[in-house]
């Protein structure tokens, strides 16, 4: 029996050039994501180290930030694969993420400017994710079910 919703997306929809592309961009930038933000960690590290405030705040986004970019690079790779739900879930995670890091950080006193600035630019590859998952290429590959 068919039902109207489907978990995965058959492999002609992932079989296309555009799509490969896509999702080969889409996995480049979750890496790049996961290597920025390990720099910011390395970056706190440094900091705290030469004697300067570090706030419990910036210590705990340092440290999760890389383990989420493990998690959305999974979630990815799963919708390069045809999983409905991972391309859902990363196309949702990756426009929510940046508005809530970025929002968050530059309220004034949560963190120094240094910080807000460097984790804007970790954001910039998600930003990238978010428009691939919204573009036309993988927005065919995944159609709404009705």
């Amino acid at each position: 029996m068919e039902t109207e919703t489907h978990t995965t997306t058959g492999p002609a929809a992932l079989d296309t050039p555009r799509t490969h592309e896509a999702f080969t961009m889409a996995k480049r930038c979750t890496t790049l994501y996961g290597a920025l933000t390990a720099a910011a960690l390395l970056a706190v590290v440094v900091v705290a180290g030469g004697g300067h405030t570090v706030n419990g705040f910036m210590w705990v986004r340092a440290a999760l930030l890389p383990l989420t970019a493990l998690l959305v690079h999974r979630v990815t790779v799963a919708a390069s694969r045809g999983s409905r739900r991972a391309y859902e879930r990363v196309s949702a995670v990756t426009v929510v993420m940046p508005i809530a890091i970025i929002g968050v950080d530059f309220v004034p006193g949560v963190c120094p400017l240094w910080y807000a600035v460097m984790q804007t630019v970790c954001m910039l590859p998600v930003l990238r994710v978010a428009l691939l998952t919204r573009g036309p290429v993988l927005r065919a590959a995944f159609p709404r079910g009705r």
